[in-house]
């Protein structure tokens, strides 16, 4: 079978872990997807864990707003917590599930993750990275005629949806032994 891989830009987006990790999960995500929310709960934890500074994620933003309309905000919100470095605990805080995907959930986790309300609320008032968001759904878009979510590309092998962690385990371990082709 041949083997497709992608060459996905990293672009300046968020990312878990260490650039020199053999292996690079870039994963194109909606926080208002369930599919995407139960991978961040069950499936990327168990990868954490087991593999640690073998694997990097990258998280670009590809949020399908004629299903979820709060999406687009929700990711303009964790791009405004990364500038106060807690990019990743908001991250988490939204893939809970425990928070509404208004104005005011995203103040609360704001809150409860100590942001300095301000600066954070200057950020969402300023939509300050709607381009960002922007940017990567262009790019998802145009390269691949749009996605389902979540994608994944792994060292740029592509993976669609919320596959259970031992699909993810089976191409990271073949990957960290040279079993598939380059």
């Amino acid at each position: 079978q041949e083997v497709k891989r992608y060459p996905v830009p990293e672009d300046d987006d968020p990312s878990f872990g260490s650039a020199q990790a053999a292996i690079t999960i870039i994963e194109f995500s909606d926080y208002e997807c369930p599919y995407c929310r139960r991978w961040h709960q069950d499936t990327w934890p168990q990868i954490k864990e087991m593999y640690g500074d073998k694997v990097r994620l990258i998280y670009r933003d590809f949020p399908l707003e004629s299903i979820h309309p709060n999406a687009t905000p929700a990711a303009e919100a964790a791009n405004c917590a990364g500038e106060q470095d807690k990019y990743w605990e908001y991250n988490t805080a939204l893939f809970s599930g425990q928070y509404p995907y208004t104005r005011a959930g995203f103040e609360t986790i704001a809150q409860e993750l100590k942001l300095k309300s301000g600066p954070f609320g200057d950020c969402l008032d300023d939509r300050r990275y709607q381009s960002e968001v922007e940017e990567d759904q262009a790019y998802a878009d145009n390269t691949f005629g749009g996605l389902s979510t979540p994608t994944f590309f792994i060292n740029g092998l592509a993976l669609v949806g919320a596959q259970p962690y031992e699909i993810f385990s089976q191409v990271i371990e073949m990957e960290l032994n040279g079993e598939i082709p380059q």
